[in-house]
């Protein structure tokens, strides 16, 4: 069954105009925080780079660790009010890295925690938001339209904080301040929304516990790492290896946020005539396929490089534009936050380890690298093809 694009009803579908605004504003708040967020803690606190990069890790670990409540909490129905919790609880970061001392690396370590729950916690609070406003092949268009918006929010807000680099520690001070102003604002965008969910009881016909998914949770692990390919294992290969310019990096990441802003929604309306597991299954094929043209492409230029870029930007665009919305189908209705929580933490745990894993496999050679991912992501998408 396939869907088609229509404007309104996609922004309906998504949660309504309000929340689609607190959306871009919430992205475009992170957009400017989020790439600098080492460097404030460097430049403006004075920390060193170890102590802020640990502390940021720090942040991401516990958010996951807070997951489990999370979805438990939109099993008993929050929707619009968890969504607006989670950028309530990164205002509190922002404004406790705008009152850390220098040299206070305890009250930076903090506000990286707060702003990793949000972090966190987002993702499932959305998609559960969706897809209690939509179902079927429309909330899968949904679920991708908010991901589209978002890559949209970030990469202007990154453009934005690019440009204010130039003004030192009072330019980073400043992004701090509006992307703490943006995450309040969208967080009262999101809740005048007021959207609950009826809480559901399980069915008495259904014996045993819900559906772990164990193989699709350990799948998203390896297929996530295509998320931290353009930023990580790119500029990696072509600075260090091709000894190419740093431009090249910066036009494949651009070239991959503008990909993912205009073709995620099509590209998800045209999957829909496939089976979302199918679908999923596909995108870990074209996955491998681009890792191995990496692997060719690294022997000959960065032209190359950028060229099998685009296809691994397909694969990622298919990968994200069926997996939540898989989850959301398979997961009875009274567990589907609970389902949404652990596929986050599985998504989380991939990001987490994703950037050790590339660059230890990339000091073996572009072989071991492109060769060991193309690897995990066939049998990936091999396990998630069989799993019923």
């Amino acid at each position: 069954m396939t869907t088609k694009i229509r404007p309104r009803a996609l922004v309906r579908a998504s949660g309504g105009p309000r929340y689609a605004v607190a959306l871009v504003v919430d992205a475009l708040g992170t957009g400017l925080l989020r790439p600098f967020l080492l460097l404030y803690g460097v430049t403006v606190l004075r920390l060193s780079a170890s102590a802020t990069g640990i502390a940021m890790t720090a942040g991401v670990v516990v958010g996951l660790v807070c997951m489990p409540a999370v979805g438990r909490w939109l099993d008993r129905g929050a929707r619009s009010t968890a969504v607006a919790a989670s950028m309530l609880v990164r205002v509190v970061g922002v404004a406790l890295l705008l009152v850390t001392p220098a040299g206070d690396v305890g009250l930076f370590a903090t506000a990286a925690l707060f702003l990793g729950i949000g972090n966190q916690a987002w993702p499932a609070a959305h998609a559960a938001l969706v897809a209690t406003v939509a179902q079927g092949r429309e909330r899968d268009a949904a679920l991708a339209g908010g991901r589209a918006l978002r890559n949209a929010g970030l990469g202007a807000g990154g453009l934005l904080a690019t440009a204010c680099l130039a003004g030192g520690t009072t330019a980073l001070r400043a992004l701090a301040v509006v992307t703490g102003l943006a995450y309040l604002v969208a967080a009262v965008l999101a809740w005048s929304v007021r959207l609950r969910a009826r809480p559901v009881a399980a069915p008495a016909a259904v014996d045993g516990p819900a559906p772990r998914m164990r193989a699709l949770l350990a799948a998203n692990v390896v297929y996530v790492f295509c998320l931290n390919v353009p930023e990580i294992a790119l500029p990696l290969v072509l600075v260090t290896q091709l000894h190419a310019s740093p431009v090249w990096p910066a036009v494949i990441f651009v070239a991959n946020t503008v990909l993912v802003v205009t073709l995620q929604v099509p590209v998800t309306v045209l999957m829909s005539r496939f089976a979302r597991r199918t679908a999923l299954a596909l995108g870990g094929v074209v996955l491998a396929a681009s890792y191995l043209g990496f692997l060719v492409a690294t022997s000959w230029s960065a032209p190359a490089v950028a060229v099998v870029s685009v296809l691994c930007t397909f694969g990622e665009i298919i990968y994200a534009g069926s997996a939540t919305a898989l989850v959301t189908a398979l997961a009875p209705a009274h567990v589907v936050g609970r389902a949404l929580a652990r596929f986050q933490l599985s998504t989380g745990f991939g990001l987490a380890v994703s950037p050790a894993v590339i660059t230890a496999l990339a000091s073996r050679g572009p072989a071991v690298l492109w060769g060991s991912l193309a690897a995990a992501t066939l049998v990936s998408a091999s396990a998630v093809a069989k799993e019923r």
